[in-house]
């Protein structure tokens, strides 16, 4: 009996001293927001990105600084002004151990654009023609003209198995039937606004995972997220609140990690001749469109303290924005001013365009999409308001506002986008350029916009191969659009995460991803 039970506790010690290891190999993630689908090609959304690619892979990927390195392609080449040769990764299996092949990259391309989703993936797949299997390990695509950003639009080519089929349906992904990739983890579950389930796929190409499962809970709620981490609920956590970030730097129970990003927070101004949301004057719906006149549009931006947004709002955690990109990316013009707040003359603007006691303005943003995004529209309202504007400010959540807004039904929003592939032609090319389904451009335009010298500047850039002149280009046609006010930026954001102390090695990024292969424990 002695012996046995003297057995019995040193199993139960060994037990006990194992278990902080075992723990060790589950990861929970506290998120702001999840995937909407499984199906990798439904939606262009960071958030949707971020997750999938735990299960699948881009043909090019990105390191944390935007620089494009090998993902399923090992190498990219233009053999002419027309094509462009992709070399494959050899070796690699999806989950259900079928190799990959280059077949499998044709019909990824190819489903793309058979996918109806709330936000089309087509943004990155506009410039392809035709796609030509050489070998199971070489692709040559020919181009709709020159296109030398093509490798940064593939970064967000996720790759399914061509066995998928056209035909293949939301749910079926959603229950995992067809949630099959080559990425680090395979899928387990998933419930919509809960918990994405994933184990580690241990015959996996690149880096072994240190997480044998990682579970990635979506709590939109901030103080519910801060909670979770607080009581150990979750080990990490994104999109730390800035009013939190400060109390948690004298926290020693918690490590911060902090990012500038690459997501800004723009107004869009419809400038259609007919509005989804009547503007007023008075209780009177005006007659034409008050935001079609550039000196309302510069009177709306000069009435906006930016420093005011970063240093109050946002509690330092952003910088003033004077275009839809950050300083440094491929397009960035320094010709262009920093935004001033100047509320007299925005007041003498709206007198000059006709309204001298403003109007009446329904005004609509995300409030789940990056941190700040609802504060913000609050205070940007507040600022109109001395404008002389009533401004009905709402801020929903991305499941609302993102497909209202693909069917233009607001007259003004704010949103953030990030310039993900690092140059002019993703962001101005969806944003701002004149709808054109045909040539791929316009895909996210959802204002109205249209200036005929924008798009022939852009148009050249985007089939210049030479870089400083395809730069030059860009930088001209960035100048174009802020000049006319095409879309407002506000204020680029920083991103806070936080952890448990001592306890994991992170580097955060400037895309605001949260990878769990790219977490490890320290020691």
């Amino acid at each position: 009996m002695l012996k046995h039970a003297l057995q019995s506790g040193i199993a139960a010690i060994a037990l006990l001293a194992a278990a902080p290891s075992v723990m060790a190999q589950d990861l929970m993630i506290g998120l702001r927001a999840g995937p909407d689908s499984i199906d990798p090609h439904w939606s262009t959304l960071g958030s949707q990105a971020e997750a999938l690619r735990h299960v699948f892979d881009t043909l090019v990927d990105v390191d944390e600084t935007l620089q494009l390195k090998p993902g399923l392609a090992v190498s990219w080449t233009p053999l002419d002004n027309t094509t462009w040769e992709f070399k494959l990764r050899e070796g690699v299996t999806f989950h259900d151990g079928t190799p990959f092949t280059a077949e499998d990259v044709k019909f990824s391309i190819e489903r793309i654009p058979e996918v109806t989703g709330p936000m089309p993936m087509t943004l990155y797949t506009k410039y392809v023609d035709t796609v030509e299997v050489v070998d199971d390990f070489t692709l040559h695509i020919k181009t709709k003209g020159m296109a030398p950003s093509l490798p940064n639009d593939f970064t967000r080519l996720f790759v399914v198995p061509s066995e998928t089929g056209m035909d293949a349906r939301n749910e079926e992904f959603n229950s995992g039937e067809k949630a099959i990739g080559t990425g680090p983890y395979k899928f387990v579950s998933w419930q919509p606004k809960g918990d994405l389930v994933v184990e580690r796929y241990d015959d996996y190409w690149g880096e072994t995972s240190a997480w044998e499962k990682v579970t990635r809970r979506e709590i939109p709620d901030d103080a519910a997220r801060v909670a979770a981490l607080k009581s150990g609920q979750v080990d990490l956590i994104n999109y730390v609140p800035a009013t939190d970030y400060l109390s948690m730097q004298g926290d020693s129970s918690l490590d911060t990690f902090v990012s500038d990003s690459i997501y800004i927070l723009n107004i869009a101004p419809s400038v259609k001749d007919e509005e989804p949301q009547p503007i007023k004057v008075n209780g009177k719906e005006v007659e034409g469109n008050p935001l079609q006149d550039l000196r309302v549009r510069k009177a709306l931006d000069l009435a906006i303290n930016r420093d005011v947004l970063v240093n109050v709002v946002l509690e330092g955690l952003g910088t003033p924005a004077n275009q839809l990109m950050p300083e440094g990316f491929f397009g960035y013009s320094a010709n262009i001013p920093t935004p001033e707040y100047n509320i007299d003359e925005a007041k003498e603007l709206l007198t000059e365009a006709g309204y001298p006691d403003g109007f009446e303005i329904d005004f609509t943003c995300t409030n789940n999409r990056v941190p700040g995004d609802a504060v913000v529209c609050e205070a940007l309202a507040q600022m109109w308001s001395r404008l002389g504007l009533t401004v009905n400010a709402q801020a929903l959540n991305g499941t609302v506002y993102f497909p209202a807004a693909a069917r233009e039904e607001y007259t003004m929003t704010m949103s953030a986008w990030g310039t993900l592939t690092g140059e002019a032609a993703y962001t101005y090319g969806a944003l701002v350029h004149t709808k054109d389904a045909e040539k791929g451009f316009g895909n996210f335009n959802r204002s109205g916009y249209s200036n005929p010298e924008f798009d022939k500047l852009f148009g050249e850039g985007s089939q210049t191969l030479d870089e400083e002149g395809r730069r030059k280009l860009y930088e001209q046609a960035s100048e174009v659009a802020m000049e006319d006010r095409a879309l407002i930026p506000t204020v680029i954001l920083q991103s806070v995460w936080a952890a448990k102390a001592g306890e994991y090695e992170f580097t955060p990024r400037t895309d605001q991803e949260t990878r769990a292969y790219a977490i490890t424990p320290k020691g």
